[in-house]
């Protein structure tokens, strides 16, 4: 069952992947998801290149009744949600702790010195045992290619807002996400991230 409480004050949530993911849209579908709850949030972002594929992390902090700095500070994440796995161990390694939770899109995006051949990508095997040893628990979700079946492959960070959803880690359901959606997308676009929602639901379920 899902909280209805916050765990600790602040709780401090990273939302991160490349340029051209949606990462930002899903910091923002989340945030609203928990201002509909009544929590105070403050958010900080940090965007590398972001046009060409370059990392972008979005720090959100939650409060039941306080506004906090926007940046988390180092080692201090309580919930990871990465659009590209990699990134996980990025953000891991700076703001991990042994308490901190990880779920992960399993699609990896190869920067230009992996594509050329000047860069060795790790295997699917060793990202997720790294975030397994620098973290208390993890969920590897099979995101992008769930979305692709939807249709567009951008609705994998509707995915796996979803899947956050289902851990039942945060005080947000499906009502919540349903009324952000009607109030920040165009209209029309509801069934479909109702869709992959949904999906990211189940897949921690499982």
């Amino acid at each position: 069952m899902p909280q209805t409480h916050l765990p600790k004050e602040p709780y401090n949530i990273i939302i991160t992947g490349v340029g051209g993911q949606g990462n930002v849209m899903a910091s923002r579908i989340l945030s609203n998801m928990l201002v509909h709850k009544r929590f105070n949030i403050t958010i900080g972002e940090t965007f590398g290149a972001s046009q060409r594929g370059g990392s972008v992390m979005s720090h959100i902090r939650v409060s039941a009744d306080s506004t906090w700095s926007p940046q988390i500070p180092k080692g201090n994440a309580d919930i990871v949600v990465t659009l590209e796995p990699i990134e996980a161990i990025r953000v891991l390694l700076n703001y991990g702790n042994s308490e901190v939770k990880v779920l992960t899109n399993t699609r990896p995006i190869y920067p230009v010195g992996v594509i050329s051949g000047e860069l060795n990508y790790p295997s699917r095997e060793e990202i997720q045992d790294a975030i397994r040893d620098l973290s208390s628990n993890a969920w590897f979700i099979e995101a992008t290619d769930e979305a692709v079946k939807l249709g567009n492959p951008i609705l994998g960070n509707i995915i796996m807002i979803g899947a956050l959803t289902g851990t039942g880690l945060l005080p947000i359901d499906r009502q919540d996400f349903q009324e952000v959606i009607r109030e920040n997308l165009p209209a029309g676009t509801l069934d479909t991230n109702l869709k992959a929602f949904d999906l990211g639901v189940a897949k921690v379920r499982q």
